[in-house]
């Protein structure tokens, strides 16, 4: 576990995610420290194991894969049942008020494989049905080109009216500079998707099971990295 977390922390340096790859190097070390400790003279990891000390090992295990520092979920190809409220949905505290959302692609369904401004609209969706008390949410995103714009306006526009119809304000700011996928919680948790909100694979026809049910969609395969803000730090 300790070398799995260490080698994503080298991905993300590479990638210039510098605040990400200090937590998972401090989780990496933190987890390679642990198991030196428990390897020494007298320890149950370094004799025979009984079951009690494999239970134990068990329950060390469990722990680091669920990581001290940060959590880090793997979506295979074509697989079902991760759903936006199924991903969220333990970050989403009743204290969550205001949410921001940076992704450069939330733009219009025009586009062959992509209907990214329909997954924004889950997105905000879920967070309209709560648990969470959000009022505020903060879309970071760049322009679409072409002549797709316009169309892209008017649905995010149509998306900020109907979201203000339940007591949330969408503010909207755009980019062109804007690379990185995270999303924000002010409870201080912070997810970022490989590939952003896009990660459903496009539907087989408008009436082919997972076209409304994301939990039944196939993904794209991607990484997910769940991070709170306590463990990072500012470069």
């Amino acid at each position: 576990a300790g070398a799995e977390t260490l080698k994503r922390a080298v991905e993300l340096d590479v990638a210039s995610r510098f605040q990400e790859s200090l937590v998972c190097y401090q989780e990496g070390i933190d987890l390679l420290l642990q198991v030196v400790k428990g390897t020494g003279r007298g320890s149950p990891w370094g004799r025979g194991r009984s079951r009690a000390h494999a239970g134990r090992e068990r329950k060390l295990l469990a722990f680091f894969s669920d990581g001290k520092y940060h959590k880090q979920i793997r979506i295979e190809e074509n697989a079902t049942g991760f759903g936006y409220e199924k991903l969220f949905h333990e970050y989403l505290t009743e204290i969550v008020s205001e949410v921001w959302v940076e992704d450069p692609y939330i733009r219009h369904i025009h586009q062959a494989s992509r209907y990214l401004l329909y997954n924004f609209l889950r997105f905000c969706e879920m967070l309209v049905k709560g648990p969470c008390k959000v009022k505020t949410i903060h879309l970071l995103t760049s322009y679409d080109e072409g002549s797709g714009r316009n169309q892209q306006m008017s649905g995010l526009e149509e998306i900020q009216q109907s979201l203000r119809n339940y007591g949330v304000t969408l503010n909207i700011e755009f980019s062109s500079s804007i690379h990185d996928r995270e999303i924000r919680f002010n409870n201080g948790w912070m997810i970022k998707i490989g590939r952003g909100l896009d990660y459903f694979k496009k539907p087989q026809g408008r009436f082919s099971i997972g076209y409304c049910d994301f939990d039944l969609r196939p993904c794209h395969e991607t990484t997910v990295d769940v991070f709170h803000t306590k463990h990072t730090k500012k470069m």
